[in-house]
C-alpha cells in the first residue's frame, strides 16, 4: 500500500507497517511492526519516523535504515 509520510497527510484505514521504502528504494526498517491507525500521521526524515496518533501523541518507532534493489531499471555501461 502507498502511504504518504509527510506528516501531513492522514492514514486513510488501518495499516500493519514493518518497513517504509521510498520510490528509489531507501528503505527504512521498523524494529517491530507498527498498527497505523485512521488518522494516523506519518513523517520520514533521513533515518527517523514519527508518528503522530490521532489523538495528538507523538512518538518514533525504533527503525534502521538500509537500501534495497526494486529492479526497476537496467544498469547501462
Amino acid at each position: 500500500m502507498r502511504l504518504t509520510a509527510d506528516g501531513v497527510t492522514p492514514v486513510e484505514r488501518l495499516v500493519l507497517v514493518n518497513r517504509l521504502t521510498d520510490d528509489e528504494g531507501y528503505t527504512l526498517a521498523l524494529a517491530e511492526p507498527l498498527f497505523l491507525a485512521p488518522g494516523d500521521r506519518v513523517l520520514v526524515e533521513h533515518d527517523a519516523v514519527t508518528v503522530t496518533r490521532a489523538g495528538g501523541a507523538v512518538f518514533s518507532p525504533a527503525a534502521s535504515a538500509e537500501w534495497r534493489c526494486l529492479g526497476r531499471g537496467r544498469v547501462r555501461d
